[in-house]
């Protein structure tokens, strides 16, 4: 196999005639349902946050978009740990990264910068990323 093909996140397979395809491994996060709509909320927060006025781009809009990506993060290096209880915590701060994004989009809506109808949208995205990190977490702890 070629020097730049070793060690990468791909691998070729023969399928037969000589013809090869290409098959991507997946990291263990990327096949977490949470991580694919969390992946979604943190697009959402980006959208959203282009209608803020100029002087919120590096306050409360800088805010939200640093907090909306340590929700993805902080699940991807979660599960790079080898412990359950380091892969917990890292789920636990995800959680708390969830629900400073709402609060801060609460904000935004209580300061005109979003409607009602922008954050009331969310709610059920953030609801269902909220019930999904809390049983990650819990069926972690039941395998300590």
């Amino acid at each position: 196999m070629p020097p730049m093909l070793r060690n990468s996140n791909f691998r070729l397979l023969v399928i037969g005639y000589g013809l090869l395809k290409m098959v991507i491994r997946k990291f263990s996060f990327e096949n977490l349902e949470v991580y694919g709509k969390a992946r979604s909320l943190v697009s959402d927060v980006y959208r959203l946050q282009q209608s803020f006025p100029k002087e919120e781009i590096y306050g409360l809009g800088d805010q939200v978009r640093r907090a909306a990506v340590s929700i993805t993060a902080n699940l991807a290096e979660g599960s790079g740990r080898q412990s359950i209880k380091e892969k917990v915590h890292f789920i636990e701060i995800s959680y708390g990264s969830l629900m400073e994004v709402f609060c801060e989009l609460q904000t935004a809506n209580d300061l005109g910068y979003i409607t009602n109808e922008q954050f009331n949208n969310l709610r059920p995205k953030f609801t269902d990323i909220a019930k999904m990190l809390s049983g990650l977490r819990n069926s972690l702890e039941k395998k300590q």
